[in-house]
């Protein structure tokens, strides 16, 4: 039984049990399905603009803005060797889920659609990346800061969900979608995502190894 099937079936009276086993299998499902192509492309555009000391924003609506900031947290401290260590290079990573001051004067003085636009305009350069966090796809303020960072000259990076990855999936420069019409697997596998992403770009950052598709163990 599907997750789809589960749902359509709470009015039938399935256990609980069952709807946990159907979840479980479709989140399995949907992590066995991942692009790892597209994934080893953000990846490579991450260490890019780590590289050419470009900034990297992240940005998302909901339970996206929790990983927003979870994943900026992630690659501004999980990637770095020595915390205390001033001469070792960073990540240059903004969440911009994170002002509630600054995201509700927009909201109520211009427009919700323009909470994360209106934030880039500030910061915003040729190379910096632009990574929107999106289950549907189609959340106007997340499409229109795609848009903005584009015409800058920003890269921009969708993880996405919902098969197609919606609008989204259409305009930025590189999408990983996740393949479920719920919300539930999406976001979880946009936390997954995170880990996955960090986890490898610590290898690197640490161990100098950039090129090629070579595994390096984990230890």
């Amino acid at each position: 039984m599907n997750l789809i099937s589960c749902l359509l079936g709470i009015m039938k009276n399935i256990s609980i049990s069952e709807f946990i086993d159907s979840y479980i299998s479709e989140l399995k499902r949907c992590l066995e399905v991942l692009d790892k192509r597209s994934i080893e492309k953000v990846i490579k555009m991450l260490f890019l603009a780590y590289e050419r000391n470009k900034k990297v924003f992240i940005i998302g609506n909901g339970g996206s803005a929790a990983t927003a900031s979870h994943m900026a947290c992630d690659l501004s401290k999980g990637t770095l060797k020595r915390v205390y260590d001033e001469k070792e290079k960073r990540f240059r990573v903004y969440s911009l889920t994170d002002n509630a001051a600054l995201m509700t004067a927009y909201g109520n003085d211009v427009s919700f659609d323009d909470i994360f636009v209106q934030q880039l305009s500030n910061l915003v350069e040729r190379g910096d990346v632009v990574i929107a966090l999106s289950g549907s796809g189609n959340s106007t303020n997340v499409i229109k800061a795609v848009k903005y960072a584009k015409r800058f000259g920003a890269k921009t990076i969708g993880i996405l969900g919902f098969i197609t990855g919606g609008k989204l999936g259409k305009i930025v420069d590189q999408a990983i979608i996740v393949s479920s019409n719920h919300y539930g697997p999406c976001e979880d596998i946009q936390l997954v995502l995170d880990h996955i992403i960090i986890s490898w770009i610590s290898i690197i950052k640490h161990e100098g190894r950039r090129s090629g598709n070579k595994a390096v163990p984990f230890r």
